[in-house]
């Protein structure tokens, strides 16, 4: 009979194989996939957003130093000074940097081992549902859809080039990593700027909702076995919500230990129980598809109360890069424009840019998850170890 290590010895494992680098990990066995295939938003996006603004003349400002100067050198479409949470797990995993799906220069060739069909600012609901409500920003936000169900869209309009038939789509998908988002922060700031917060609890159902059915139809249809479904994030801690809620909020609002709105960190703990229920739902109905939660609330707590164990500095709400106000945000001066103010070490910062976070920040989340995937693929229950043991990602 095989014996199964303990979550904990197991963590231990993955821990001291990590340290030893990519090389000790792949060299007695063979990679376990061969490419990745994400979609989400700005946590995850590699560069379509400019690609997709720009046929409708609408200026980024990530296309502007000092975006990705940490490891690029220079702008590459990211929302960050480096790295996002995919290309670290890619690199981890011996993949190369997934390529922006709508760079289609190439065509399926350059998509062989992966594409990223994620998109700044993509919602989980189609826009129309936020133009119709009148949601403030949602015009300029949004200007063309980008949600989930349009990057599903565009994945199939990609397939025929990567396989031919279903049976040769199963086998080359089946090798292969799926990341579903994040997706549901941009749907919940959006919406918080003229809906309550509990109007805005209100609309977590059909985001979930949402979320599952794609995930059936990319396991149902294309025969992914293997995918990564991450949470949200404490938005009370967001700079940009905290700027938001200035004028909204009373002191007893406010965690008195971290400076965070404790409402708004309750709606995203409300999004992650119902997503973790919605996967468990899932794993059960395709006992044979690995379905791992990706934890991305508790990295950031832990981030944000404990500033100093990462390297970051006490003012860990403050923004790297951005305009006047008390978080160094200003909704008005975007990073990279003439009038913002970049920090000199963005490795000391957790916050980038307002939601988005440093290449640092963003490495801790990458620990996490890649224990996550690591722990699944061993253990073949989809279930993070993590996850499992975190207080932060559920209800008190």
């Amino acid at each position: 009979m095989t014996r199964r290590l303990p979550c904990d010895a197991l963590l231990l494992l993955l821990v001291v194989l990590a340290s030893l680098g990519p090389d000790i990990v792949s060299a007695g066995s063979r990679r376990r996939y061969d490419s990745i295939f994400s979609f989400g938003d700005s946590f995850a996006d590699t560069g379509n957003k400019p690609i997709a603004f720009a046929l409708y003349s609408v200026p980024v400002t990530v296309m502007r130093p000092p975006y990705g100067e940490t490891f690029f050198g220079h702008p590459t479409g990211r929302t960050t000074d480096g790295r996002v949470i995919l290309d670290l797990v890619a690199q981890a995993l011996g993949l190369p940097l997934v390529p922006p799906s709508l760079a289609h220069n190439g065509g399926g060739s350059l998509f062989r081992q992966g594409a990223n069909f994620a998109v700044a600012g993509a919602t989980t609901l189609d826009a129309a549902f936020y133009h119709s409500r009148g949601i403030p920003s949602a015009a300029s936000k949004l200007p063309i859809n980008t949600s989930l169900n349009v990057q599903l869209d565009w994945f199939e309009a990609l397939q025929p080039s990567l396989c031919a038939t279903f049976h040769e789509c199963k086998e080359f998908f089946g090798r292969s990593l799926f990341f579903v988002g994040e997706f549901g922060v941009n749907d919940y700031h959006l919406s918080l700027k003229k809906l309550s917060v509990q109007q805005v609890r209100a609309l977590t159902p059909d985001v979930i909702e949402t979320i599952s059915m794609a995930i059936e139809r990319l396991i149902v249809k294309h025969g992914a076995t293997s995918l990564v479904v991450p949470g949200v994030i404490p938005s009370g801690c967001s700079p940009p919500i905290l700027t938001l809620f200035a004028d909204r909020a009373g002191p007893s609002d406010y965690d008195p230990e971290t400076g965070c709105l404790k409402e708004i960190n309750e709606l995203g703990k409300h999004h992650n129980s119902l997503l973790k229920d919605a996967l468990h739902e899932l794993r059960a109905k395709h006992p044979h598809v690995g379905i791992v939660y990706a934890d991305f609330f508790g990295p950031i707590m832990e981030m944000v109360e404990s500033p100093r164990k990462f390297g970051f500095r006490e003012d860990v709400l403050t923004v790297c890069c951005g305009g006047s106000g008390k978080y160094n945000y200003n909704d008005s001066v975007a990073c990279g424009d003439p009038a913002a103010t970049p920090c000199t070490d963005p490795s000391g910062s957790l916050y980038w840019d307002g939601v988005h976070l440093t290449e640092a920040g963003y490495r801790h989340v990458a620990d996490g998850w890649l224990k996550s995937i690591h722990s699944s693929d061993r253990d073949g229950s989809g279930e993070s170890c993590r996850a499992s043991a975190s207080t932060h990602g559920s209800p008190k």
